[in-house]
């Protein structure tokens, strides 16, 4: 996994680890497969999540009290042929996953690679 180059999204993965170990895992995983698919991306906190840019922000990963949610700014241009992301508002689009086995089954990294190259 990618070092930490922000320290407030270090404070906020040290925290989730020693509060929720479910919702750490899965942010971590969720981390990693943007990092795999794109290395040179940056992290901040931001929203009280973390959110991904490279030339602009185009998602970002967020725990709630009953789920992890990563968000999609322009997930509504996405590929969705199994109709696995949620919302319905203007851009955004976002899989709800409550467990580490959906972050592959709800297909994060299908997502994760459509982001950044929508025109």
């Amino acid at each position: 996994m990618k070092k930490y180059t922000n320290k407030g999204v270090q404070e906020f993965i040290e925290k989730l680890e020693r509060t929720d170990p479910v919702k750490h895992q899965i942010v971590e995983a969720s981390r990693e497969i943007v990092f795999k698919n794109f290395p040179k991306v940056e992290e901040r906190m931001m929203y009280g999540g973390i959110l991904f840019s490279l030339d602009e922000d185009f998602g970002g990963v967020f725990a709630y009290k009953n789920h992890v949610s990563f968000e999609f700014s322009i997930g509504f241009k996405f590929k969705d042929p199994d109709h696995l992301l949620e919302g319905n508002g203007k851009f955004r689009r976002h899989l709800k996953m409550k467990t580490l086995q959906e972050v592959e089954t709800k297909k994060l990294d299908f997502f994760v690679k459509q982001a950044p190259i929508i025109d």
